[in-house]
């Protein structure tokens, strides 16, 4: 049975990472999946890439879209000793945006320092992803010993 979390906790864990797996479907109905770097601002993620990227396409196709984010667990002064990774994963639904359309603090996480103006910048786009339902994760808010026991290591958390 999954432990019941409180959504701060899971929001909290997310602000401290930056790489996720994104789960998307493709126009033709397969399955896909991509490593991005994202960052959160209003209980949102955001990721940016360029426009024609295979997968802002996928994704203004089909908004419905999945993320993991793992956080990687070790013991300190043994890090010899492999530890699973925590997780947290979550659907959404998620919309494509031109940079202009973000707010200035979340341009000035996302693009870390690139010029407004530069190419680069006007050739990308930002996916929005609002997350719905609950978060599952599994190792979050629970110790390393606990880890070693599935049904005491995963939650549920509401985004909201």
């Amino acid at each position: 049975m999954a432990i019941q979390l409180d959504s701060a906790v899971v929001w909290q864990a997310l602000e401290k990472e930056l790489f996720a797996v994104l789960g998307m479907v493709t126009a033709k109905g397969e399955a896909r999946t991509v490593g991005i770097v994202y960052v959160t601002h209003d209980k949102k993620i955001y990721i940016a890439s360029g426009k024609k990227t295979w997968k802002m396409r996928h994704v203004a196709a089909n908004p419905n879209v999945s993320l993991t984010v793992t956080i990687p667990k070790s013991i300190p002064l043994m890090p010899f000793i492999k530890i699973p990774a925590a997780t947290i994963t979550f659907a959404g639904k998620a919309c494509i945006l031109e940079v202009a359309q973000i707010s200035d603090v979340v341009k000035k996480s996302l693009l870390r320092g690139l010029d407004n103006e530069s190419d680069e910048v006007k050739s990308m786009a930002v996916m929005e992803i609002e997350p719905a339902g609950n978060f599952v994760t599994y190792g979050v808010g629970v110790s390393l010993m606990t880890m070693r026991h599935p049904e005491q290591a995963r939650g549920r958390a509401p985004v909201a």
